[in-house]
């Protein structure tokens, strides 16, 4: 039984440590985006926030990355 509870606790414990979370300014950091932009996309359902506690929201940055498509095509006006 303890042996058991030992492997659980492992397993939980790699989960966690595979998981990681980035604030709204680590995120529009790392991308190059705005701050505002990261929360006009949560608000947009485009991003999942995370919230810890009443005023902390982090992001997953599989989720974060995936905003980023690839593109061959340019169709901005120059």
């Amino acid at each position: 039984m303890a042996n058991t509870m030992g492997k659980r606790r492992e397993a939980l414990k790699a989960q966690v440590e595979r998981r990681r979370y980035e604030t709204m300014t680590q995120a529009a950091e790392r991308t190059q985006l705005s701050v505002r932009s990261i929360r006009r996309y949560i608000a947009e359902g485009k991003l999942t926030g995370y919230r810890v506690g009443q005023r902390t929201i982090r992001l997953d940055p599989d989720e974060v990355d995936a905003l980023f498509t690839p593109t061959t095509k340019w169709s901005g006006v120059a």
